[in-house]
């Protein structure tokens, strides 16, 4: 059966050489530690250089061990740099998309690429987002589930939203840090529970703000099996009917949650098999956040046994064929 990785993150080559440098954007930098090089960032975040972010070759090889038949890249959400000046992050932008392009065409057959775009200017963020797709060929974009606290149902962020839907691409919705979260620096809960909970904080005001109604194409990809949100689904609900702040969608929350496409990141088949029972095996895409540490696995061994030959080929490839349209690489 195909297979095809929609959560695969890369940094580009040409980024790595200004890291090793010291000509990165936001002094990003690379460091020995342990005998291999180590990303830092002067937040504070950090980690290792593994050959598979940014050697196609190594990558390749990697994908071909976990029987990954083609892969959708993007950078790692550490490079959105949203909390830059505005000029460098476009400046950023271009670099990384121009980048993901050149890995696309090195292995066209086994690789597509989502673009990253500069969020706390809006217009340069349209403006890159279709450059992305219209110029580089690249399928969509990875975005934040907030711009350094602006959310992504404000009014100030429309553009971007509605540019996605003009161009009929998808929106990769991953959260992001890279300096210290209060109450969630310790046993690496900012990424364990603050990820998951970013996710569904932003999945939630863009059905109870009423921008999904208002962007009725949009497609939103919410990783990490959509956080929390498909299992409070039913508070929302209750709150849509007895709170007044929470009335404005046209339809109860639980009507919007197939609005979604969801990965596979949830690290229990049973999690995943039952969020594929509530959104539609059409929802669920395959995705593992290679080459990080949280990694996913092979596809067996996030779905489990005892789905269907269809249910399973939906997830493995046909919904990722569809939605990022990878008609011809397939």
């Amino acid at each position: 059966m195909r297979i095809v990785d929609f959560h695969a993150h890369v940094i580009p080559p040409d980024l790595v050489g200004a890291m090793r440098s010291g000509s990165a954007p936001d002094d990003i930098r690379l460091e020995m530690a342990d005998g291999r090089p180590w990303v830092v960032h002067p937040q504070g975040y950090r980690y290792a250089l593994l050959d598979a972010f940014h050697d196609v070759g190594a990558r390749l090889a990697a994908m071909d061990e976990a029987g990954i038949d083609l892969a959708v890249l993007s950078c790692p959400p550490t490079l959105f740099l949203y909390w830059t000046d505005p000029a460098t992050a476009v400046d950023a932008a271009r670099v990384v998309n121009d980048g993901i392009a050149k890995m696309v065409a090195q292995a066209p057959d086994r690789f597509a690429g989502v673009a990253t775009v500069p969020l706390p200017d809006p217009e340069a963020a349209a403006a890159e987002l279709r450059r992305a797709v219209r110029e580089l060929g690249l399928k969509g974009a990875q975005i934040g589930p907030h711009a350094e606290g602006v959310p992504l149902d404000d009014d100030s962020l429309r553009p971007v939203l509605t540019t996605a839907a003009d161009l009929d691409v998808p929106l990769i919705v991953h959260p992001y840090y890279v300096g210290s979260t209060p109450s969630l620096d310790d046993f690496y809960l900012t990424n364990l529970q603050g990820n998951p909970w970013q996710t569904a904080v932003c999945a939630s005001r863009l059905i109870l703000s009423g921008t999904l109604d208002a962007l009725p194409t949009l497609d939103v990809a919410l990783v990490h099996g959509g956080g929390h949100l498909p299992y409070q689904i039913g508070r929302l609900d209750h709150g849509y009917q007895v709170r007044p702040e929470a009335q404005r969608p046209t339809m109860p929350p639980s009507s919007y949650l197939r609005r979604f496409h969801y990965d596979t990141l949830l690290y229990r088949p049973e999690a995943t098999r039952w969020l594929i029972e509530q959104v539609g095996a059409d929802r669920v895409l395959y995705g593992t956040d290679m080459p990080f540490d949280m990694d996913g696995g092979p596809l067996h061994q996030q779905l489990g046994d005892g789905l269907s030959d269809d249910v399973m080929a939906a997830v493995a490839h046909r919904n990722a064929e569809r939605l990022f349209d990878l008609t011809g690489r397939c």
